[in-house]
């Protein structure tokens, strides 16, 4: 299975993706954890893309791409992939399936997550993230035992400053107007599947079976 996960900050992407691993046995390659990788490993690729992260500029394409290239030529991605957070533009997407051909390969579908922007800053609104750990939890539903320490290490658990609602509304007027472009995309490429991001967990995920439907 060859999967591209799309949807908005705060959709459940990475949640999904984890347990979609586990279900169809694929490779889960986030685009942010490939990035932070590449720097942390001072790679020639991390290199150039902290000289960008440390201007306050986004990380050119051209050099996440080539992370990605790199790290869809390993051997474990044969069985399966899910691809998170990539693409983000049309580029990227032209890119990517440029390097599926080479490779003999091409994805089976994209999924959509929706769910309205009001959820959205609900959700990333009440996380709460370790300072120590990184532990994530939420005033809703999900909280720590004592209020403002983490379970797991017993760090301080903080409100993140891109979590508060004037930052989260910035950050989805940025993914709409980007992404807009990809689900038209896929769209006429016959591979989009829209799933409601709001339903409980297991839900989604029996929808996100590939086979589900003749896809």
């Amino acid at each position: 299975m060859r999967m591209i996960l799309l949807g908005p900050p705060g959709a459940g992407k990475g949640t999904q993706a984890e347990a979609a691993v586990k279900r169809f046995g694929a490779v889960h390659i986030s685009s942010g954890d490939m990035l932070r990788e590449n720097v942390k490993s001072r790679t020639e690729l991390g290199l150039a893309a902290e000289k960008y992260m440390n201007a306050g500029q986004l990380v050119t394409d051209g050099i996440i791409f080539g992370m990605m290239r790199e790290r869809l030529e390993r051997d474990d991605v044969r069985p399966g992939f899910i691809l998170d957070g990539f693409p983000r533009n049309i580029a990227q997407a032209e890119e990517l399936d440029s390097l599926l051909n080479e490779m003999g390969l091409g994805i089976d579908v994209v999924v959509l997550l929706e769910i309205s922007d009001d959820a959205v800053v609900a959700r990333l609104g009440g996380r709460r993230v370790c300072s120590v750990c990184g532990a994530i939890y939420n005033v809703v539903g999900h909280s720590t035992k004592k209020e403002g320490v983490c379970d797991l290490c017993g760090g301080s658990v903080i409100q993140r400053g891109d979590d508060v609602e004037s930052v989260i509304r910035d950050r989805l007027a940025l993914y709409h107007a980007k992404t807009s472009q990809l689900v038209e995309y896929y769209e006429r490429a016959g591979l989009l599947r829209r799933i409601d991001a709001s339903g409980p967990t297991d839900a989604i995920l029996a929808c996100l079976d590939p086979q589900r439907d003749g896809v």
